[in-house]
């Protein structure tokens, strides 16, 4: 396979390499995936993380296996073992099903390479698309307030949410960001807060709790934020956090946008309810843990509740800003989302 890089996957003398998202800000540590076991601990602890780039890492090593000559069989038993490593991101189902498709092909291995790396330079084009329709959204002097991570280290390209941002900042639209710290993991507090500071664009660390208090302050003039997977009907699950935004943004009546690729729509899934939430570790939330070591704070019999994601519905969403252009609120009430991805 040819050599590329993203900010955060890259692929060198045939091998794949992942920057380790844990260890940002204060550590760049990229670690080899040589076998579908270190991809799989590699995501599963969110060393690689973000919808898009979760599925485009699973790509890439299929195709990189095969070229190493595994054999069909075992190919496939890798593809359902990745599949199975995040229940709720779509994006990782998606890309498997066309690297599937590929691995049917006579000639599997060119044809897994080429569509892994088309999933690559797709992304980074829906990226773009997704960046130059919100931004149409940020009216001058804007100040914005986005949850988690979804940036470049989450995709191929500029990112989602951020890359609206980036797209916007450029314009001269974009006054400042408040930055969710998005708890437990601090997704916002170590990956959003790295990658705007990497971009020059003005910001400010808040705690998830806070957002009430800036939006009755009138600090907040839109809110935007990713999505793991968009239901037919409209609806998002995204990170843990997103739906108390959208509801506070409703109630103060500020904007609440959503910005994912249409890989990240799942025509199958009816509503929110039917989607698989992700319970993780307790340890996620009894402490905390990064490249300065472990520290807990709860009591060691703590009992623990902790969905990685939660549900927003589409009535309390203003726009979803997809590669394909804004779909309204009007159209998802018509009972249209997903004729307008087409």
């Amino acid at each position: 396979m040819q050599s590329f890089n993203t900010l955060s996957l890259k692929v060198t003398n045939n091998q794949l390499w992942i920057l380790d998202q844990q260890a940002l800000p204060q550590e760049t540590v990229w670690h080899p995936s040589p076998d579908v076991a270190a991809l799989v601990e590699h995501i599963r602890t969110l060393r690689v993380r973000g919808a898009p780039l979760i599925g485009l890492s699973a790509s890439v090593l299929l195709a990189l296996l095969a070229e190493n000559g595994m054999p069909v069989t075992a190919l496939e038993h890798a593809l359902e073992t990745l599949r199975a490593t995040r229940p709720t991101a779509v994006n990782l189902m998606n890309n498997l099903d066309r690297m599937k498709r590929a691995l049917e092909q006579p000639q599997h291995v060119p044809a897994l390479v080429q569509e892994a790396l088309r999933l690559i330079e797709e992304d980074r084009a829906l990226c773009e698309q997704i960046a130059q329709h919100g931004a149409t959204l940020v009216k001058p002097g804007s100040r914005l307030l986005t949850h988690c991570n979804t940036g470049g280290l989450a995709t191929a390209g500029v990112g989602t949410a951020i890359g609206v941002i980036h797209h916007a900042h450029r314009q001269g639209h974009v006054e400042r960001v408040w930055v969710d710290e998005t708890r437990p993991l601090l997704q916002g507090g170590r990956l959003t807060a790295w990658e705007l500071g990497e971009l020059n664009i003005p910001y400010r660390l808040i705690c998830d709790s806070m957002a009430a208090t800036l939006m009755a302050q009138g600090q907040v003039d839109a809110v935007w934020v990713g999505a793991d997977r968009i239901a037919a009907n409209g609806d998002i699950a995204n990170k843990i956090g997103t739906y108390s935004l959208a509801v506070l943004a409703h109630y103060h009546g500020i904007p609440f946008y959503v910005a994912a690729p249409h890989t990240t729509h799942d025509a199958a899934c009816p509503d929110g309810k039917a989607i698989p939430i992700e319970q993780r570790a307790a340890s996620e939330v009894t402490g905390v843990a990064g490249s300065f070591g472990i520290c807990q704070w709860a009591p060691q019999d703590v009992q623990v509740y902790n969905p990685a994601f939660d549900v927003t519905p589409a009535s309390l969403i203003s726009g979803w800003v997809l590669d394909s252009g804004v779909i309204t609120p009007e159209q998802v009430q018509a009972g249209i989302f997903t004729q307008a991805l087409r």
